[in-house]
């Protein structure tokens, strides 16, 4: 569908100054965007963007995921993209799990946008520590009955199709599963959640009480669902890492604009020495930051999938998503500072930005977490 980065990149700028910037801050406020969002963003290709074309999908580069991203970002509002876009860690299980029946049933209508995707593996009790998930699945002859609970869970409340981490087996990572459960399945209830950000994001806690699923939605073999979800973070974190420089980005070029026009003392507020020293901090920090994208984006596309595995790069890929969340958050907190009090009004893409930033800290991995992991596999343990 796409000739080229460049042709994608047009498409996407085209849809988001037609169909997403106008409306932003509308959606923030409401708490939520049009569903019909899904199918227009289907119809250009842009859900299907990065997946196998077996079923489907339009395969693309790191390169032109990188081009999405990047356009994507200047609606300066993260919480519009993680749920329009929460089939990036939904989905993939699908594709390298399901049967070749169930992926033909399901991911067409993922990528055409008429089914919503989401991804539930995070417990009230659990965190990131995924190996020691409580949510239980036991099999009932064609069924496997599941009861616990998920929370934190994007695209949560209108999901069709919910990619569930679940204990089917003993203790540890040994234990764990991965099922595709029907978002009209009995048993299955869910609660929104108020957030600090992200507010147009869908979020969800889900609970299971007995609730049945069907056996041939088990994604992968029993029990050997824990290297089918972890996987799947790797993206993930480089997906978070460029959203938060492309968001610091938004961000600057808000407040640069701002301080351009903005007049105080007699003079345009850039003329002040300690304004201009807080964009070009905004924009070192942005441009590090992009380089270092840029590297990873090279060696996943130079390497493959050999290069996706490489302990190296995801020990990168951990330290990148950390650095990349520190530079949205001094950016963003320069930029409210630039603009003032018009800073800490709703509206603007600083304040957006502003409370927007904690959730990049945490969402794929804590900052500690990651740290701690990009150790580990450095062999500094």
């Amino acid at each position: 569908m796409f000739d080229s980065t460049e042709a994608l990149r047009a498409t996407v700028r085209r849809f988001v100054d037609k169909e997403l910037r106008p409306h932003v801050n509308e959606w923030e406020e409401a708490g939520t965007f049009p569903r019909a969002l899904y199918r227009q963003a289907g119809e250009l290709g842009l859900l299907a963007l990065g997946f196998p074309e077996q079923d489907g999908g339009l395969p693309a580069s790191y390169a032109q995921l990188q081009a999405l991203n990047e356009e994507l970002c200047r609606t300066g509002c993260g919480g519009l993209l993680a749920s329009l876009f929460s089939h990036r860690i939904g989905a993939p299980p699908i594709v390298h799990g399901a049967s070749a029946e169930l992926r033909a049933h399901v991911l067409p209508a993922i990528y055409a946008g008429t089914a919503v995707s989401a991804l539930a593996v995070t417990e009230p009790g659990g965190g990131s520590d995924v190996a020691n998930l409580a949510t239980s699945a036991v099999r009932d002859g064609d069924h496997y009955i599941v009861n616990g609970s998920k929370t934190f869970i994007t695209s949560g409340m209108r999901a069709d199709w919910i990619t569930l981490a679940v204990r089917t087996g003993g203790p540890g990572a040994g234990g764990v599963s991965a099922l595709l459960v029907p978002g009209d399945a009995p048993g299955l209830t869910r609660t929104p959640l108020r957030k600090m950000g992200w507010w147009c994001s869908d979020t969800a806690q889900l609970h299971f009480d007995q609730c049945r699923v069907p056996a041939a939605n088990l994604l992968g073999a029993e029990n050997a669902g824990f290297a089918l979800l972890m996987r799947n973070f790797n993206d993930e974190r480089l997906m978070l890492a460029m959203h938060a420089c492309y968001l610091a980005q938004a961000a600057l070029d808000e407040a640069s604009e701002w301080a351009m026009q903005r007049k105080t003392f007699g003079q345009p507020l850039v003329r002040h020495q300690a304004v201009r020293h807080k964009l070009v901090d905004m924009a070192t920090r942005i441009a590090a930051t992009r380089a270092y994208i840029d590297s990873v984006v090279a060696r996943l596309d130079g390497g493959g999938a050999a290069a996706a595995a490489d302990a190296g790069l995801v020990a990168q890929v951990c330290m990148l998503k950390n650095f990349a969340a520190q530079t949205m958050q001094a950016c963003a907190d320069h930029a409210v500072q630039i603009l003032g009090g018009m800073g800490f009004m709703r509206g603007t893409v600083a304040e957006r930005v502003y409370r927007d930033v904690k959730v990049y800290m945490i969402g794929g991995g804590a900052e500690e977490i990651l740290n701690d992991l990009a150790a580990r596999q450095l062999g500094w343990h």
